[in-house]
């Protein structure tokens, strides 16, 4: 069974009810053990890092999510929650994140080299470009995800596994590393590939169950 976790700045509705279309069991919650009993876990956001992790921290949901992810079990993270992931961002002052990956995040910029100005948040349909074979990718083609963000991922090449354009910058829309997986965007919102992909992740879980 699938978890998310309830810290106080996730999409729980939509995300909820995405699983339910995939018919898939879920189960949404605050409490440390029964986060950690799940057999996969979503870690949803919306809002700003900084009190994104001062919720986090205050709940202990913090060190439940770490310890989480060394169970080996997957883990995934969702728009400001994939952002969390990563070690730092410069939203409102630098604030430390869960460092599960390599990165920083950063403000996207309002304007290309060329002088070129873009509207942010960076908000609507994006076209997503595959770089990597990772789990969520397995069958798909390439199309548009729904964004809405203001601050993107500086990170690794390592675990940059799709992409999108936007002002002239390579958005890291989809990254992953072994159990560790993340989607700028709102997969809950984005259409067929966006059910594709959170449909993905959950046969990455039912992987692990049956391995672990």
């Amino acid at each position: 069974m699938i978890g998310i976790a309830d810290y106080g700045m996730g999409n729980l509705f939509s995300v909820s009810k995405a699983l339910e279309r995939l018919k898939v069991p879920y189960f949404i919650s605050d409490d440390r053990e029964t986060l950690l009993s799940a057999d996969g876990l979503i870690l949803p956001g919306v809002g700003a890092f900084k009190d994104a992790m001062k919720l986090l921290e205050s709940t202990h949901l913090k060190d439940t999510i770490l310890r989480f992810a060394d169970t080996g079990k997957p883990l995934l993270g969702i728009c400001l929650g994939m952002q969390l992931l990563f070690e730092e961002s410069e939203e409102n002052g630098s604030t430390l994140g869960l460092g599960l990956l390599p990165g920083e995040v950063i403000h996207i910029p309002k304007q290309d080299r060329a002088g070129n100005r873009y509207k942010v948040p960076h908000m609507g349909w994006n076209h997503l470009s595959f770089q990597k074979k990772s789990r969520l990718l397995d069958g798909l083609a390439e199309g548009y995800v729904y964004f809405v963000h203001s601050y993107y991922v500086n990170g690794s090449e390592d675990v940059l596994t799709a992409t999108a354009d936007y002002a002239g910058v390579e958005i890291p829309a989809v990254v992953s590393k072994e159990n560790i997986y993340g989607m700028q965007f709102h997969p809950e919102k984005s259409g067929q590939l966006g059910m594709q992909l959170l449909e993905n992740f959950t046969k990455r879980v039912k992987e692990s169950e049956a391995v672990l």
